[in-house]
């Protein structure tokens, strides 16, 4: 058998295994082949790139590309697996060769775009600007520019890029949902609950959507509507204090007091429950990581959520001791803890602050003697 005929039957033997998901025995196939063309690369790099192996599809990425650059495909699959696998600016100098060589195609553009956002780099808008103006309907740069619109409150642009994209894909969920929380944020209820509504009829089920509308339709004095919809809220999420808050006060206003006594008591327990557990675990783990500042402040925050959570008093003492140069303002914080835990505090954490104690009260009294 020839070569280019052994070639060809090992790369339909390793098609079939990539098509039922059996990677490596593909790779395996492929790399047994002595001849490296453009195809096999090509298809080690699919292989590679599916099995995880980010390096080695990266490598036969670029082999193939040196035998022949001008396989646009591959070089924009090559260029999205190095911003996949953090090669943030291999990927741009990539996609910014791609946009020279092809300057009126709107997706090099947009690719640039997301690396910048990713790279935190505030010229990410002008490439989005770019790829819409090249692309008047592109949905992905569309809705990033009309979502910093909306945050930005320019409800009008925001309101212009959204109904530009869905005059193309009246189906964007994204899209729909920027606009409906415009119209929200410009008291124009009816025209959101519309497309809040059509967000619904797309399967967008959220709790963020079921109680934008039950707000909407609030605002509008259709208070059934109201509840029914916030209810819908509450059946994903029934811990929200605020989405409680709102059905006691829609309770109320429909004259059923059991409930909105129900909801509103349900509001208070929920947004009076303590955190002091969760800020105890912050401090702790800025401890363990020498942040003693940030642990300090954690504990404090704890403390402030419940005073009489021991544990946080006593390592507030210890994040001070590590934290502050000056003694008597670090034994203070001990004997805080001493005063308060004295009877009934935790052996082990007691033995300890009495004996930091002695040790601070004995550095004072050396540093007192000094002349």
């Amino acid at each position: 058998m020839c070569k280019a005929e052994a070639q060809t039957s090992a790369l339909a033997v390793a098609d079939s295994l990539y098509a039922v998901g059996e990677y490596e025995e593909a790779i395996e196939v492929l790399e047994g082949v002595s001849e490296n063309s453009e195809r096999i690369h090509q298809s080690l790099a699919k292989y590679y790139s599916a099995s995880g192996n980010s390096e080695k599809a990266i490598q036969h990425y670029q082999q193939l590309l040196k035998l022949n650059p001008n396989r646009l495909l591959a070089a924009i699959d090559y260029g999205n697996l190095l911003v996949r696998s953090g090669k943030l600016q291999k990927g741009d100098s990539l996609f910014e060769a791609l946009s020279e060589k092809y300057p009126e195609t709107a997706k090099f553009y947009y690719q640039r775009a997301l690396i910048k956002e990713k790279q935190e780099d505030s010229t990410a808008r002008g490439f989005f600007i770019k790829t819409i103006t090249l692309d008047k309907f592109h949905q992905g740069a569309l809705y990033k520019i009309a979502k910093e619109e909306l945050e930005n409150r320019r409800y009008s642009e925001a309101e212009k890029l959204s109904k530009q994209g869905l005059e193309a894909n009246p189906e964007n969920a994204s899209l729909l949902s920027i606009l409906a929380q415009t119209y929200s944020l410009l008291k124009e209820y009816r025209k959101a609950i519309l497309h809040y509504e059509k967000l619904l009829d797309l399967g967008q089920k959220s709790e963020f959507i079921y109680s934008k509308l039950g707000y909407a339709n609030y605002q509008i004095f259709d208070y059934k509507r109201a509840i029914l919809y916030y209810k819908k809220a509450l059946e994903l999420e029934d811990r929200n204090a605020a989405t409680h808050f709102i059905l006691g006060k829609l309770y109320a206003q429909t004259g059923d007091l059991d409930k909105s006594e129900t909801h509103l008591l349900m509001a208070i327990l929920i947004k009076k429950q303590p955190v002091d557990a969760e800020f105890l675990s912050l401090g702790l783990t800025y401890k363990l990581q020498g942040k003693h500042k940030e642990a300090l402040d954690y504990f404090k925050k704890a403390l402030d959520e419940n005073p009489d959570n021991q544990r946080a008093l006593y390592e507030k003492a210890v994040a001070a001791d590590n934290y502050y140069k000056d003694r008597e303002l670090v034994l203070q914080h001990y004997k805080n803890y001493l005063r308060k835990y004295e009877e009934q505090g935790n052996p082990g954490m007691l033995s300890l602050t009495r004996n930091r104690i002695k040790d601070i009260k004995k550095k004072l009294h050396l540093e007192a003697e000094k002349p």
